[in-house]
C-alpha cells in the first residue's frame, strides 16, 4: 500500500509539522491552549496530548517500544504540562524518524496482529495499510490542532507536504 519512502518522508513531514504546531501553540497562555475549542479532544493541548498518545501507541505496535498505558479516553490528559508535552513531542519525533531509517517494503508488506482497546478485539491488517492510517490520524488531528490555533489569532505557516520537505528514500 505504501512504501518505506513514504513512511519516512511521512515521518519528516509529521516532525516538522509539530514542531510549527508546538512553537505556535507556545505563542499562546496556558488558558488559551486549555480552552474548550469544540474539537474532538476539547483543546488544543488535549489534542497534541491524543495525537502523541495515537503514534506512542502505533509505535509500540509496530517496533515493541513502551505504550503509554492509557486508554484512549484518557488520552488529552497524558501531560499536564505543556512543556513537558513539547520535550515528549520532539523526542518521540526524533525516534520515529530513526526507525524509520532501517524500514523495508518487506516489513511493511506483511500483516500484523493486535488487539485493539477502540474496537475491544483482536484485529489483523497491513502493516502498510496501519502505517497509512497512523500518517491519516497525525495529518486529521493536527489540522483540528492548526485550526484552532488560527482560530486563537497564531500562525503555523505553510502546511503542505511538498512545500516543506523533499521526498526521501
Amino acid at each position: 500500500m505504501i512504501t518505506a519512502a513514504y513512511a519516512r518522508t511521512m515521518a519528516s513531514y509529521n516532525a516538522e509539522m509539530n514542531r510549527r504546531l508546538y512553537d505556535a501553540a507556545a505563542r499562546l497562555s496556558d488558558a488559551e491552549r486549555r480552552a474548550e475549542r469544540g474539537a474532538f479532544w476539547g483543546s488544543i493541548h488535549g489534542t497534541l496530548n491524543h495525537l502523541y498518545w495515537g503514534d506512542g501507541n502505533w509505535m509500540s505496535r509496530f517496533a515493541g517500544w513502551d505504550a503509554s498505558g492509557k486508554a484512549m479516553k484518557e488520552s488529552p490528559f497524558l501531560f499536564e504540562d505543556f512543556d513537558d508535552l513539547r520535550g515528549a513531542r520532539v523526542a518521540l519525533d526524533e525516534r520515529i524518524i530513526e526507525w524509520m531509517a532501517a524500514l523495508d517494503d518487506a516489513w511493511l508488506a506483511q500483516d500484523m496482529s493486535w488487539y485493539s482497546g477502540a474496537l475491544g478485539r483482536e484485529l489483523v491488517r497491513g502493516r502498510g495499510f496501519l502505517m497509512a492510517h497512523m500518517f491519516n490520524h497525525q495529518t486529521h488531528h493536527r489540522g483540528q490542532v492548526h485550526a484552532m490555533i488560527t482560530a486563537a489569532g497564531q500562525q503555523t505557516g505553510d502546511t503542505d507536504l511538498f512545500a516543506i520537505v523533499e521526498p526521501l528514500s
